[in-house]
């Protein structure tokens, strides 16, 4: 929603005047733009832009116009907002669908179904042990699925990092199944885009991504809905696909245990030690870039909900978004963030709305840690100062400003003694955790290193 002028003033030298008007069009599912008097018809456009946002799920544009004097108050609400139901559109797959997609379904033996954001309770049970249940099927899930099953392979990135050429040719798949939204994994869009499926089809009730180069079909429908409508018609086939996977998975997470065990102060260890100490029934939202992929890595215990605003991967809002999520849902909730991204949104906390239940935990390795672990890193003043961005900055007093209570760890003996504490702590509080900046990306490294190689 945006404040402007009334039309008469655009563009004649006043002040606080650009051109607002539809200024999101290429962003924007729908753009209301209001008159400076109320009117039927500012009822109609506000009442359109929000059930678009509503039902289609994503963002709308209103563009609301005012003159002098701008203090005048009313007592009674002038627009009537009604939302309509959400859709669930194309509810029953069409016989043809059913067919066509059935007969290719049956005749593969390597079937990938990969997860991207979805939301918690999207998929039942019973579907996901069918799932689970097929030797020819492979189901691969992201952090933000919030889809937890023991015969799913939740750490992608663990898993493929260090696969050989021979790997990647047995596990690629002829049918590669979709499900929720963007994926965070560069890793597996490499290998998918790199050895493309015959056969992509997406699910989902809106849109559909041709992430891989290699969509041809989209199933407009509800997951749980098509899974419902749609095994009922496929039959099992021998394979060893998932056994394939299942051993890789194994492995790399018995390799990954013993490394983390003994794995110097780092980010890496740092993540180690959040994840099993957030207690049961806490939401999680997690920031862009490299706090995500971070988690990625790690077991995410089956009831933890979590949440990333993907959006285009930028870092900026990714608090905004965790506050208007606590508020929202009514739930306790962390952010787990990185530093840049924390230091960038930091108004965010300047809102007298942020619930008593909402905590922060701010990973500090002093600037873009993300750009020490992309190719083409070196240790030069350029790289610090326009890619890292290096800072001495700390978040104390910002929680000093802002009221929260702070908390800070910079070695593993004192993260664990106040993570023991920090989730005990009543009202909001950030917990900050120094981690060493020269040090993370090379532990990184010999992380996926070691999974990759017995002898180490």
């Amino acid at each position: 929603i945006s404040a402007d002028r009334p039309p008469e003033k655009i563009d004649i030298g006043d002040g606080q005047t650009i051109r607002q008007e539809n200024v999101f069009l290429n962003h924007s599912l729908y753009n209301a733009n209001l008159t400076p008097n109320a009117s039927p018809s500012n009822d109609l456009e506000i009442n359109t832009a929000l059930n678009m946002a509503h039902t289609r799920r994503g963002p709308v544009h209103i563009n609301a116009p005012f003159e002098e004097p701008l203090y005048e108050t009313v007592k009674k609400l002038s627009i009537d907002v009604t939302l309509t139901p959400y859709a669930r559109y194309n509810r029953s797959l069409s016989i043809e669908d059913i067919k066509a997609s059935t007969n290719i379904w049956n005749a593969a033996t390597r079937k990938l179904i990969l997860v991207g954001s979805l939301e918690p309770d999207s998929i039942e049970p019973e579907i996901q042990q069918l799932l689970a249940d097929d030797e020819s099927i492979v189901v691969m899930t992201e952090a933000t699925s919030n889809l937890r099953h023991p015969a799913f392979i939740g750490n992608i990135d663990r898993v493929i990092t260090p696969f050989t050429p021979d790997d990647f040719l047995r596990m690629q798949p002829e049918i590669l199944l979709t499900v929720g939204g963007m994926i965070v994994s560069k890793r597996i869009k490499a290998f998918l885009r790199k050895l493309r499926p015959e056969h992509h089809w997406h699910v989902d009730p809106l849109r559909a991504y041709n992430t891989f180069g290699a969509l041809t079909h989209h199933f407009e429908i509800q997951p749980n809905d098509f899974f419902e409508q749609f095994l009922p018609f496929t039959r099992k086939v021998k394979s060893d696909y998932a056994v394939q996977a299942s051993r890789i998975s194994v492995r790399r997470g018995e390799r990954h245990l013993t490394f983390v065990e003994k794995a110097p102060y780092s980010d890496l260890k740092v993540f180690s030690r959040l994840i099993p100490a957030i207690p049961q029934g806490v939401d999680v939202q997690v920031s862009n870039s490299a706090a995500i992929r971070y988690m990625q890595l790690f077991e995410i215990p089956a009831d933890m909900k979590v949440f990333c605003n993907r959006g285009t991967s930028g870092i900026d809002g990714s608090t905004s978004t965790a506050i208007g999520a606590a508020v929202g849902s009514g739930n306790p909730t962390v952010l787990i963030t990185g530093d840049v991204s924390f230091f960038y949104d930091s108004n965010a906390l300047w809102n007298n709305n942020i619930p008593d239940n909402f905590k922060i935990i701010v990973v500090n390795n002093g600037g873009g840690g993300i750009f020490r672990i992309l190719p083409g890193h070196k240790e030069t003043p350029v790289f610090n100062t326009l890619f890292e961005t290096e800072h001495n900055l700390n978040a104390s007093h910002l929680a000093a400003m802002y009221k929260f209570g702070y908390m800070a760890a910079s070695d593993d003996n004192q993260l664990k003694q106040k993570l023991a504490k920090f989730f005990k702590e009543k009202g909001r509080v950030i917990l900050e955790i120094f981690t060493p900046t020269r040090t993370n990306d090379a532990v990184l490294k010999e992380y996926f290193a070691f999974l990759a190689d017995p002898k180490k």
